[in-house]
């Protein structure tokens, strides 16, 4: 993990709207603030939030946490995660 951050620059609250963004923790919620933090991301702002989570976490990290996250992310997103990372394909959704 790199350096940390305050979590609301990371995450912005409506994104966490079934739980309190104050509890979270960078290094232990990761498999709840990576896959949120891509939830609503389009190819327009993709490369705004890819790079927001960079500055916290690794490639593999982000990679690792959008294969099994039970979050509902897009195939598109995790098109553009296999371009950006030059990793296999991968999809949430069949």
């Amino acid at each position: 993990m790199k350096k940390l951050q305050n979590i609301s620059q990371i995450l912005p609250k409506h994104l966490v709207w079934d739980m309190d963004i104050d509890t979270l923790d960078l290094k232990k919620d990761k498999d709840i603030i990576i896959p949120r933090a891509l939830l609503a991301t389009t190819p327009a702002t993709f490369l705004h939030d890819i790079t927001t989570l960079e500055q916290v976490y690794t490639k593999s990290q982000i990679v690792k946490e959008l294969k099994s996250t039970k979050e509902r992310i897009s195939n598109k997103v995790c098109f553009l995660v296999s371009q950006r990372y030059h990793v296999p394909v991968f999809a949430r959704f069949k």
